[in-house]
């Protein structure tokens, strides 16, 4: 009897990564686009697109003013990493190397996701990398700031356990999502002796939904607020966001600062 002969499935074209860079000479696009394009080399999934940008930013007593940033999706799903670093080599290298690990811990995430088996060890999805620092923005005069970047969205209903691997996945800092349990516009970030807490519209943690993260959940209600008035806590008080109820709309809505010193602005969809 003849064999069949098996073909095998050609793996799909890597899309060249996408570079753009400010403040920096040309040469800069090169090199990130060398390194990120050998990594994504290296990953069995469809890459759909792959964009990197690394910028200087313009104060000079800036100790790390170079930041790289990349957004991949893979496969339909999105992967983000920032660093900030001394000079162009090191911020670049630094990105590739998060990157690394970000796509080897999310390969397991996606694949714990589509059994819909999740893990309870609360180290699980960040082992073998150190906790992130909250990132430094650029010193803009407060006079200068706008809001420059307001992105909304239907917010995802999930656990806190979910939401803190959508966190690591997208290296965030914070993530503004729909508690499962409370039903609340809900908050996580990086913060507290447990290194997570969580912070809602009316704080019910008899309802928060249990699981194997180690969370806080602050007894402080979000403060009700205009998103003038969230402006001008953010830039008194120096932290790196402000959750708060909107007076207008009664949801939950959360203001940041940006790398670049200017404001984002985060709120749920209608």
């Amino acid at each position: 009897m003849p064999q069949t002969r098996k073909t095998a499935t050609p793996k799909t074209e890597t899309p060249e990564v996408q570079v753009a860079v400010t403040g920096l000479p040309p040469a800069t696009a090169d090199y990130a686009r060398q390194k990120v394009g050998a990594l994504l080399g290296q990953i069995h999934q469809p890459v759909l697109f792959a964009r990197v940008r690394v910028t200087r930013l313009g104060n000079p007593a800036l100790e790390q003013p170079v930041v790289a940033q990349a957004n991949l999706d893979i496969n339909g799903r999105l992967v983000r990493a920032q660093v900030a670093a001394p000079t162009v080599t090191e911020a670049v290298d630094a990105l590739e190397a998060t990157l690394r690990g970000r796509l080897e811990r999310a390969a397991g995430h996606w694949e714990a996701r589509r059994g819909r088996r999740y893990h309870h060890d609360p180290h699980e999805w960040r082992h073998g990398d150190p906790p992130s620092e909250l990132r430094p923005w650029f010193p803009r005069p407060a006079q200068e700031r706008q809001i420059i970047r307001h992105k909304s969205f239907t917010l995802p209903c999930c656990t806190a356990d979910e939401a803190a691997i959508e966190m690591d996945e997208l290296d965030y800092e914070f993530h503004l999502f729909t508690e499962q349990g409370s039903g609340q516009d809900s908050v996580l970030y990086r913060a507290g002796p447990t290194g997570y807490r969580l912070a809602q519209l009316t704080p019910r943690p008899d309802l928060v939904t249990p699981g194997g993260l180690p969370v806080t959940i602050s007894e402080q209600p979000a403060p009700l607020l205009t998103t003038d008035e969230a402006i001008q806590r953010l830039s008194l008080a120096g932290l790196p966001f402000v959750f708060y109820l909107d007076a207008d709309h009664a949801r939950g809505r959360l203001l940041y600062h940006r790398y670049d010193g200017h404001y984002g602005l985060i709120t749920p969809a209608s």
